[in-house]
């Protein structure tokens, strides 16, 4: 995916010819792609993005009042302006891409900071509906701004939930940690393990004789639109009914010394995730021992899983 934008040059020009003036800071986070571990992350499970070298840039100063301007300069549309106090979702559908600021900012004042006005123009060359995560790194990028400006002194997991809660309350999709945290906490030249029952992460070095090479396939998507939040409740559904708090809690065996008890659907569903787990704890291993072939292989059966499930999308009736 090659860059041929000055992204910071571009977004820093947008926003003094919006407001009239130097921003006081750029401020950026990376989309990402998930390398395994898919339909994990809200079971609290295991997964192994890494972040990409397509980002979000804000450029941002404060202001005196509470009043917040807005600007996303690459999508052609005038500023829009909104009072901090009592920020809801804009049912607008043509604003609907403030939403996700306005959910950040939202979030970061019920945690209990409040926030001084702010004047915000952001651009990205992170691809829309690509599966790459654009709107958390809009999130991550505006939470870094307003966390830096205004001295707040978020960790970086307080700033991806706050964006996540974003995402739920505003955007309207159930999404997991996943795409927020590794926007927050990726490193250059490595994935990032996350253990979603614990919620703590691992650094796990990229062989330096490969690439990952990320490609747009035109096929776009929105978490929102899609099936995205019916597949979590059938996970849902099919922990409860194994009696469990999530699906993590299964090991393989116990899985599938059980998998009986649970419908075609739900059987097929629950099945993937846990046997998921099991690959991304194997493919980070053998990330470790820079075994590639093993890698990939892991990575295969990943997709493999994930097509066999793809068809079913209802909940059958026990």
């Amino acid at each position: 995916m090659a860059r041929d934008r000055d992204l910071r040059g571009e977004v820093r020009a947008a926003f003094v010819a919006a407001f009239g003036r130097e921003p006081a800071g750029l401020f950026r986070a990376p989309g990402r792609v998930n390398l395994i571990g898919e339909h994990t992350d809200y079971n609290d499970g295991l997964v192994l993005p890494m972040a990409i070298d397509r980002e979000v840039v804000v450029a941002a100063a404060l202001r005196p009042d509470r009043q917040v301007r807005l600007l996303a300069s690459d999508m052609g549309q005038e500023p829009l302006a909104f009072a901090l106090d009592g920020l809801a979702p804009d049912p607008d559908a043509r604003a609907r891409w403030a939403n996700y600021v306005r959910g950040v900012l939202a979030l970061l004042e019920r945690a209990g900071h409040r926030l001084p006005g702010l004047d915000l123009a952001y651009a990205g060359d992170v691809p829309i509906g690509a599966g790459l995560s654009s709107s958390a790194a809009v999130e991550v990028a505006v939470a870094t701004a307003a966390d830096r400006l205004a001295g707040l002194g978020l960790s970086r997991l307080e700033l991806a939930r706050a964006c996540q809660q974003a995402e739920h309350e505003f955007a309207g999709t159930q999404c997991g940690l996943m795409d927020q945290l590794v926007s927050a906490a990726g490193e250059e030249g490595h994935a990032l393990l996350i253990d979603f029952q614990s919620v703590t992460w691992q650094a796990v070095p990229l062989p330096a004789d490969r690439a990952v090479v990320v490609c747009d396939t035109g096929k776009r998507r929105g978490l929102a639109d899609s099936a995205y939040n019916e597949r979590r409740a059938q996970c849902e559904e099919g922990a409860r009914r194994l009696g469990v708090a999530t699906l993590r809690t299964l090991d393989v065996a116990t899985f599938e010394a059980r998998a009986g008890e649970l419908p075609p659907l739900l059987r097929r569903r629950c099945r993937h995730v846990v046997h998921e787990n099991a690959r991304t704890e194997r493919a980070a291993a053998a990330l470790r021992a820079g075994d590639a072939a093993l890698f990939g292989r892991l990575m295969v059966e990943s997709h493999a899983s994930l097509r066999a499930v793809s068809a079913a999308t209802a909940v059958p009736s026990s």
